[in-house]
């Protein structure tokens, strides 16, 4: 069991009302009012912001050079996955400009603020635990999406989106930043320490949900 999968047992209610929260049920299904997924898929937009912000401390962090390329992918890999927001709003008459010039909603500002305070105020391993149930989580959602593969999917109305997350590219992406996670534990947790990070997962967890009901609330 690396980290990433002991994290997630002992954060196993937080990590459920997030990866099966009704978001994503309701996606699964196709009938996710297309409301709620324009106000998600705009915060999500400015959620990246602030993430690629998160990885470009992660450089500052870094005392090793691995670490700073890992960083330096991490960012990369949030750059690429913006233009899928970028293409998909596109369709409904939204420039860059007009998405980024959109308020953040308060789940928005409360999620990534609290993985830049955990990278401000503690070391790398603090800030990659913080950023784990995004960076990962979304690929295990993306397979969790497709029991079957993504031509399966046929005329979903959000294949293109779950197809991002299921794809090989995404899903390499979280593979390897996995595997940096669980160096960087058996590089700098303790025992001791664990219990910490494990609450730092869980409080990422539950604040993944509250950024997936925002969009619901969206329809309300």
């Amino acid at each position: 069991m690396d980290i990433f999968d002991r994290l997630k047992a002992a954060a196993t209610t937080d990590w459920q009302s997030y990866v099966d929260h009704d978001f994503v049920r309701q996606m699964a299904a196709g009938a996710l009012p297309q409301a709620a997924f324009r106000t998600y898929l705009v915060q999500d937009y400015l959620f990246l912001i602030q993430f690629a912000r998160a990885y470009a401390l992660a450089t500052y962090k870094s005392r090793a050079l691995a670490d700073m390329k890992a960083a330096q992918a991490g960012l990369a890999a949030i750059l690429d996955e913006m233009d899928l927001h970028v293409r998909l709003c596109g369709r409904w008459g939204l420039s860059p400009e007009g998405i980024e010039a959109a308020p953040e909603h308060q789940a928005t500002v409360a999620y990534t603020r609290f993985v830049l305070d955990c990278g401000a105020a503690g070391d790398l391993l603090d800030l990659y635990v913080a950023l784990a149930p995004c960076v990962i989580g979304y690929a295990e959602i993306g397979r969790n999406l497709v029991p079957d593969g993504v031509d399966a999917l046929g005329n979903h109305p959000y294949r293109e989106w779950i197809a991002e997350y299921a794809g090989d590219a995404y899903q390499g992406v979280a593979a390897k930043a996995r595997r940096h996670l669980d160096d960087l534990a058996a590089r700098a947790m303790t025992e001791r320490r664990f219990d910490e990070l494990a609450a730092t997962f869980g409080k990422a967890s539950r604040l993944e949900a509250d950024f997936w009901q925002m969009g619901l609330d969206a329809e309300r």
